[in-house]
């Protein structure tokens, strides 16, 4: 997969959140969202 430039939309894909709910970046189209990715806790962001 080949990197994403701003405002390039994301593709659709599912994630599961700390509660154990599965969300869909799909679940958000027509709203403005921030995605932020980290390599591991206590690392800088």
């Amino acid at each position: 997969m080949s990197e994403l430039k701003p405002g390039q939309k994301a593709p659709d894909f599912t994630v599961s959140t700390d509660a154990g709910q599965k969300l869909k970046i799909s679940d958000f189209k027509g709203r403005k969202i921030v995605l932020y990715f980290y390599p591991k806790d206590d690392t800088p962001g």
